[in-house]
């Protein structure tokens, strides 16, 4: 993750808090270079000590390797650990909303089945955060002229493995 892309996580971090979506752990690994492990401490400086920065050593099996991932990917996991999105570059940058709405929908719907670890109070944050994104859609939906109402829905681009 470059360093604009850890600043910016973290903003999104206090964004989703201050929206209700709070027990969520983040976590940026790290390349294993030694360019990377340079920059490490730059790197734990663009974030807050609500974001865990791992270092990974040079002779452990890369991380991204293991997940099957990417420099700048982001995994997305719910409750019980489950990978609920993967997204990849351009997806990934979060000057979009694509990693922002993936954690929403891992934070607040039941994508891979019913989890024990889900907390019984996110009713009402989630309740908030569908209809935000309905009146979202409301806002770019085109007004039917009178002669045919067509229904448009915007789609997300997703990546789910």
């Amino acid at each position: 993750l470059c360093l604009l892309q850890a600043s910016r996580l973290e903003d999104l971090r206090v964004k989703l808090e201050n929206e209700g979506l709070v027990n969520i752990s983040y976590v940026v690994v790290n390349h294993q270079g030694t360019s990377s492990q340079r920059k490490f401490h730059l790197l734990k400086e663009s974030v807050s000590d609500y974001i865990a920065v791992y270092q990974q050593d040079e002779q452990q099996a890369d991380v991204w390797t293991t997940l099957n991932g990417n420099k700048d990917d982001f995994l997305i996991y719910d409750r019980c650990g489950r990978l609920v999105y993967h997204l990849g570059l351009p997806y990934s940058f979060l000057s979009f909303q694509y990693v922002e709405e993936s954690i929403k929908i891992a934070y607040c719907e039941n994508k891979c089945g019913n989890c024990s670890y889900t907390e019984p109070d996110i009713d009402g944050v989630c309740e908030n955060i569908t209809k935000k994104a309905d009146e979202k859609l409301a806002e770019v939906e085109p007004k039917p002229n009178g002669q045919h109402a067509h229904h448009h829905s915007l789609h997300r681009h997703r990546h789910h493995h």
